[in-house]
């Protein structure tokens, strides 16, 4: 089955090309275009005055083919996938044995150590450590203007 997929693979990459030409072979309506610049104008004096109508055909027919073989492809690469012994079910089979062993639960974070480690990764992360209060005494605030000390040697402006 892998050879008539690679072999049909083959013969719609042609019809494609054949498809291409046939396209720009083709007269545009205003006498001018990409099919004149690419030898649409040689298409009269090789297939004729009614080379139009055998383009049209030719063109329908490529591309008739084209959709057929593309239908008829992607039904053989169904075919193909879903085979007993093809590497897509193997996979399949391996990762559905492999899902209850994805479902355990994760094992507890361990507890954080005392200096805090470098992430190279993440480098917008700031660790602070907690602030050490070194007054023994708690400092009050004054109450009033007056009791607020000035520093009479400042200049003033």
């Amino acid at each position: 089955m892998l050879f008539l997929i690679i072999l049909l693979s083959v013969a719609m990459v042609l019809d494609c090309v054949i498809l291409v030409f046939l396209v720009l072979m083709q007269l545009p309506k205003k006498e001018a275009g990409a099919a004149l610049a690419f030898g649409g104008a040689a298409t009269d004096a090789l297939f004729g005055a009614g080379s139009g109508n055998f383009l049209t055909k030719a063109t329908k027919y490529a591309a008739g083919i084209f959709f057929g073989l593309a239908i008829f492809l992607s039904i053989l690469q169904s075919v193909r996938a879903h085979q007993p012994g093809s590497e897509f079910m193997e996979k399949v089979k391996q990762h559905q044995n492999e899902q209850p062993a994805l479902a355990a639960p994760p094992a507890p974070a361990p507890a954080p150590s005392a200096a805090p480690a470098t992430n190279v990764l993440n480098t917008n992360v700031l660790i602070v450590p907690p602030a050490q209060n070194t007054q023994s005494t708690p400092v009050e605030a004054p109450t009033n203007a007056a009791a607020m000390p000035t520093n009479a040697a400042a200049p003033q402006k």
